[in-house]
């Protein structure tokens, strides 16, 4: 009986058939997450594409010796980018922390202890926030409002957390991917091959980045975008 039923369907039909039961197996998370509610607090993934402007999301956990370089070469094209910050990492490097805000660039909330979101509580996501909320303040003087879930995840708990405390979620359309160390040209095709009005541009400080930087900056603006801030595109 077993070999029949091999033998009288395809692969391509088997193939269906698991995707279809796994679809019913996720259905639920993906419908919670995808709800039409326009009341539910949503993450975003893009600005205005009303405008040529991109968005650099920098997140910062680690690669602390390269932010001096991006600083500068941010500072000698005059642009001003958004770096969302890790707590335990601010809490270990103050002053670079420090050098980042007197340069003028927006600060963002990347939780204290970069953990997996959907593994936590509300009420966790939220001390996670708060904690990195609290010591960016103590140390510039700034509050942050925009939220960066760590490994870009999250779910309907993790939106609540962060909406209730008046956080905008933030994600990005176009990836880097500079965390694996890619050469420079391949980061450099990855964001302009993408490039598109409010695109939120994921990155990190690594060697390729910091390297990248000059080039990929030009590369944009020769497109005709303008380089900015996170908030500087959102709606």
């Amino acid at each position: 009986m077993k070999i029949w039923l091999v033998r009288r369907f395809p692969n391509w039909y088997w193939g269906f058939i698991t995707g279809f039961f796994l679809l019913l197996v996720m259905l639920p998370d993906v419908m919670q997450i995808m709800a039409t509610d326009p009341g539910q607090p949503r993450a975003v993934y893009h600005g205005k594409t009303s405008e040529p402007k991109v968005a650099l999301a920098c997140n910062v956990f680690w690669g602390e010796e390269f932010l001096p370089e991006m600083l500068a070469e941010l500072g000698r094209n005059n642009i001003k980018i958004t770096f969302f910050i890790g707590g335990s990492w601010a809490k270990r490097n103050p002053q670079v922390l420090k050098m980042i805000a007197e340069n003028g660039h927006e600060l963002g909330n990347h939780t204290f202890s970069h953990p997996h979101p959907n593994a936590l509580s509300k009420e966790q996501n939220k001390d996670q926030i708060l904690r990195t909320e609290a010591l960016v303040a103590e140390l510039t003087d700034r509050k942050t409002t925009l939220y960066a879930p760590p490994y870009g995840e999250f779910n309907t708990t993790v939106l609540a957390a962060a909406s209730e405390l008046n956080y905008t979620t933030i994600m990005w359309s176009i990836d880097t991917i500079d965390w694996k160390r890619p050469p420079e040209d391949v980061l450099i095709n990855r964001v302009t091959k993408k490039l598109h009005n409010g695109a939120i541009i994921l990155m990190h400080p690594t060697a390729p980045t910091t390297n990248a930087l000059p080039e990929l900056i030009a590369r944009i603006r020769s497109a005709g975008y303008t380089i900015t801030t996170v908030s500087d595109i959102l709606p």
